[in-house]
């Protein structure tokens, strides 16, 4: 059994991790898409609310990044 047969069916679907899980747009995550794969994104020192992050897709959780004009119009976490 490869690690792709004992994922569930939304953690094989295709996820670009350069692309916003909400809006589509290009997330600029320094991780996914950078020169530079070492460089934490501005995401890693940003908090995001649980509204927010439960409106991320289940196969997107964990696999891309909310762009910061979506992190922004939902406000900081309360």
């Amino acid at each position: 059994m490869s690690r792709e047969d004992a994922l569930p069916p939304a953690d094989q679907e295709p996820v670009a991790p350069d692309i916003c899980p909400l809006c589509g747009k290009g997330n600029g995550c320094a991780m996914a898409g950078g020169s530079d794969p070492d460089r934490p994104c501005w995401c890693m020192d940003v908090s995001f609310s649980d509204e927010l992050l439960a409106r991320v897709p289940p196969a997107a959780r964990g696999r891309a990044c909310i762009c910061a004009a979506c992190a922004a119009a939902a406000g900081p976490p309360r």
